[in-house]
């Protein structure tokens, strides 16, 4: 495909309203500067426009901010051969996999919706996700739907159709075989795809996992009601509580009162023992909103510190 047909292919992937980011030429990686691929993507026509015939770039399509489930259905590498309680079915690729997972769960296989044949001669599903649910991606049999089959959701991308790649383990187009409305994600897929909700934590709990620090009295009981406030925080307030938790047990950092790494320890268990009232924010960020409460309180007043 030369550069006019993939710059069209990248215009029309926008106008579904897809945010679409380059990859290097015949190859499936972001390009160089678009590492951040997430932030990058777009559906602006006239970014696309100017990006896209500088060069033959591969189609990065971004499955967060496009709304989409992919159901990517592959082949096997040579000598790759099913897994332990499949042997009786010897299916041959992703596809029968997932027909086989279909029969079992009584539904029938969802082809009706957008489908694009890959390179190697697999398939993606595209759908659209519930409303409120936030997938995230999965690989194979372990933690997957099955062997050969992975999905692509938040966090995740998938080559878009009209990309031509050129690798070693196989060369080929990915085309659109299925021209048609987009279909919501079955709901028997959204359930499999749905991690198990962590077990919530107390505050006790979370403190008696840190490593053996001796704390003050006031010390612990800081830590401990910030702590019960981060895990706690609900939807929408989760990086303002827990920027404000870092930044107040900040200022207790410079007095000597609590070690920076028990802080972090505490807070990232807490923010993450939020997430499992859904929607989460990923443990990249949670992170990052620590450290930058952190830095900001260590430089502010110190908290006066009470006699224990």
């Amino acid at each position: 495909m030369g550069w006019p047909d993939l710059t069209r292919a990248a215009l029309e992937a926008a106008a579904r309203g897809w945010c679409v980011f380059p990859l290097t030429p015949r190859g499936k990686k972001p390009l160089r500067g678009f590492t951040d691929w997430e932030r990058h993507a777009t559906t602006d026509t006239d970014r696309i426009a100017a990006c896209w015939p500088r060069q033959p770039y591969n189609i990065g399509i971004a499955c967060g901010p496009s709304r989409l489930v992919v159901i990517d259905l592959d082949q096997p590498k040579p000598g790759e051969h099913p897994p332990a309680g499949l042997d009786q079915h010897q299916p041959q690729n992703g596809e029968q996999v997932f027909r086989l997972l279909c029969a079992e769960h009584g539904q029938p296989y969802p082809d009706d919706t957008f489908t694009v044949r890959t390179r190697r001669g697999g398939t993606h599903l595209y759908f659209t996700p519930p409303e409120g649910l936030q997938l995230r991606n999965s690989a194979g049999h372990k933690g997957g739907l099955g062997w050969l089959i992975d999905t692509r959701a938040c966090g995740g991308y998938v080559v878009g159709p009209g990309s031509h790649v050129t690798q070693p383990d196989g060369t080929g187009p990915y085309e659109i075989i299925h021209h048609l409305p987009l279909a919501p994600l079955p709901a028997w897929l959204a359930e499999a795809l749905t991690p198990a909700a962590p077990p919530s934590m107390s505050a006790a709990d979370l403190l008696a996992n840190l490593p053996d620090h001796r704390l003050t009295k006031y010390g612990e009981a800081a830590l401990r009601g910030e702590v019960e406030r981060v895990a706690a925080a609900q939807r929408g307030t989760r990086n303002r509580t827990l920027n404000t938790a870092a930044f107040n047990l900040g200022q207790l950092v410079t007095r000597g009162v609590l070690p920076a790494e028990v802080i972090i320890t505490a807070l990232q268990s807490a923010a993450e023992t939020a997430n499992a009232e859904g929607d989460p924010n990923p443990p990249r960020e949670i992170a990052a909103v620590i450290a930058s409460g952190l830095s900001a309180g260590m430089k502010a007043q110190p908290r006066r510190c009470r006699a224990a």
